[in-house]
């Protein structure tokens, strides 16, 4: 049996939607964004106290795209990973990776937005900072997608992968605090991959997940 200890719109999600796609038995055991993680019970499984984790066949597993590049070698009859002598391997690995890129910076910001509730523990100058961090992904993303080759649907010339839910993920979450109306080929590709089946059944139930909000802006004022 795979189980997956997940909390809505957190990294876990972007493993979700992974197991989605791979269409594999397995079930998920949720968490609420909140002291619950600190427990020993789930520190043996994640150490550090995040999501997500993992237990696959008797082992386990954190740090979310370990993960999933794990499961796509598990998993190689589904196409969503990159096999090492594929032409787009080193690709492959480099989008993958830049999930995290710019989910740091939304972390920043869930932070900056969520986590801290007085506002004067809140900075001005960091929200604004990690926004425009975002937006500086988002011109890598959309530079990517720009890129002259034919059938570019999607971040790797072969087609659709791990890279995509990784990156597509993370872009989910980064829209809570930066818009992507300027950038027309990312909001196409963004269009694309969150109208497949597997991302929509990895989106919370309503009222849950971390966000009680559609946008928050880099400054209240």
């Amino acid at each position: 049996m795979i189980t997956l200890h997940h909390c809505p719109q957190t990294r876990s999600m972007r493993v979700l939607w992974l197991l989605e796609e791979l269409e594999i038995d397995f079930q998920v055991v949720p968490y609420p964004f909140d002291k619950s993680l600190r427990a020993p019970s789930f520190l043996s499984l994640s150490p550090a106290g995040r999501v997500p984790a993992l237990e696959m066949y008797g082992e386990t597993y954190f740090e979310s795209i370990a993960i999933m590049q794990i499961l796509c070698e598990r998993f190689p009859e589904r196409g969503l990973g990159r096999e090492p002598r594929d032409l787009d391997r080193p690709d492959w690995l480099v989008w993958l990776n830049f999930a995290e890129t710019i989910t740091q910076h939304s972390v920043a910001l869930t932070q900056q937005h969520v986590a801290l509730y007085d506002d004067s523990m809140r900075s001005r100058t960091v929200m604004k900072l990690e926004a425009a961090r975002l937006e500086k992904c988002y011109a890598a993303i959309e530079n990517r997608l720009s890129t002259p080759v034919e059938n570019r649907d999607h971040l790797l010339t072969s087609g659709f992968s791990a890279a995509d839910i990784a990156v597509g993920q993370a872009v989910y979450l980064a829209r809570f605090f930066a818009k992507t109306d300027e950038y027309p080929e990312l909001s196409a590709w963004y269009d694309r991959i969150t109208d497949r089946p597997a991302f929509r059944k990895a989106l919370p139930p309503k009222e849950a997940g971390v966000y009680s909000r559609d946008f928050y802006p880099a400054w209240d004022e």
